[in-house]
């Protein structure tokens, strides 16, 4: 078989693509609700994203794994360690960066260390890849499997165990208490008004099932569908089972509440079966149906798909660094390059919501370009 499969590069394309759209509109108190996370319990097309990137991780080490177990134990161990350090510390840089800002009398000042946040995004996919790894290249896939069913069950009775008074509620979570003895409270995110990290240590347990889930998932793609008579019959099995994941998740949810800010078990069954299945319609369209064309927007994405994360999270963060001089309400205030195009463009030329909408589809269309040009070259930048 191929050393890629083009489905997958299209099934992480799709993910890389939309994770741009939704971390990037024009305003965010102008989003439409599919564009937005649920609140706390829930699941929203975007909260999607996340779990369909770790599942997207294993997809790829069902290609690597295979080629590490070949060139030995301490080959495995110094690439897999070395990956992991790399994109935690760039997810650590990201963080940090640009390394400067505005202090409240509008002078640049250094960020201080003190309130870095640990976690995050890449933070998070560098820990279950390594966790993950070593399951799959220990245990191969059977006892993965099981393993991350322990995973799953054993965070369930952490949180009923550990929990109070609400074990699913924000705050009544663990998770929260072992995040501020092992990172610090000021080294937290606190979008929700409080300390609390939606990529802190405790909800990364369940997160590396999302992984092996890729994994599994890739590994019977390599091992059933690599011809074409293999593919229909693969097809309706990874069907099956993406119908039973969507279907567990659900009942485990009315115990254990779908939730991708705490990462629930149930969360993880739910996600898992929707992204096979979303792989499922990708592989019945290109290659049972041989409808390529529409893919290759996608595709580019898919090769680059850290790369092009990260490079959209630089560009972000630059333009709040960039402040222009502007006008409201007769009161001079200095507003991002972002927040000023949005301001002066899209809002009044479509209005806010679709103002917000296509200042984010913009930005897909520039990392577009951008992935396009680096597939054209065959530059390939992995971390």
């Amino acid at each position: 078989m191929k050393n890629r499969f083009y489905p997958l590069d299209i099934f992480r394309g799709i993910t890389v693509a939309f994770m741009i759209l939704v971390n990037n509109p024009g305003s965010w108190s102008y989003i439409y609700a599919p564009l937005g996370h649920a609140t706390w319990h829930g699941c929203t097309p975007t909260d999607l994203v996340f779990p369909f990137f770790l599942f997207a991780v294993g997809n790829s080490l069902s290609f690597v794994i295979p080629r590490l177990q070949a060139q030995g134990s301490g080959v495995f161990w110094q690439k897999t360690t070395r990956r992991t350090l790399l994109i935690f510390l760039v997810g650590l840089l990201l963080n940090w960066f640009p390394f400067i800002r505005y202090s409240a009398d509008g002078l640049l000042e250094a960020k201080p260390w003190s309130s870095l946040r640990i976690m995050g995004v890449l933070q998070r996919i560098a820990l279950c890849y390594f966790f993950a790894s070593v399951m799959i290249y220990y245990l191969k896939a059977k006892g993965a499997f099981w393993c991350s069913l322990v995973l799953l069950a054993g965070y369930w009775l952490l949180c009923l165990a550990l929990g109070w008074p609400d074990p699913f509620s924000l705050q009544g979570w663990f998770g929260t208490g072992i995040d501020k003895w092992l990172l610090g409270e000021q080294h937290m995110y606190k979008g929700e008004g409080v300390a609390f990290d939606p990529e802190g240590i405790a909800s990364t347990i369940p997160a590396i099932a999302q992984v092996v889930a890729g994994y599994l998932t890739g590994n019977y793609i390599i091992q059933h569908m690599t011809s074409a008579t293999g593919i229909p019959s693969g097809l309706r099995r990874l069907l099956l089972a993406a119908g039973a994941c969507i279907l567990a998740g659900w009942v485990w949810g009315q115990f254990f509440p779908i939730n991708k800010k705490i990462w629930t078990s149930s969360y993880v069954l739910f996600s898992s079966g929707l992204a096979i299945a979303l792989l499922v319609v990708i592989t019945y369209i290109t290659e049972i149906k041989h409808t390529k064309g529409w893919g290759k927007f996608f595709d580019v994405f898919g090769k680059n798909p850290l790369f092009i994360f990260v490079l959209s999270g630089v560009v972000a963060r630059l333009y709040g660094l960039f402040r222009i001089k502007d006008m409201e309400n007769g009161v001079a205030v200095y507003k991002g390059l972002g927040k000023w195009s949005y301001d002066h463009f899209f809002a009044p030329a479509f209005g806010n919501m679709n103002g917000s909408l296509l200042y984010a589809v913009f930005h897909v269309l520039v990392f577009f370009a951008i992935a396009w040009w680096l597939d054209k070259k065959r530059i390939y930048i992995r971390l």
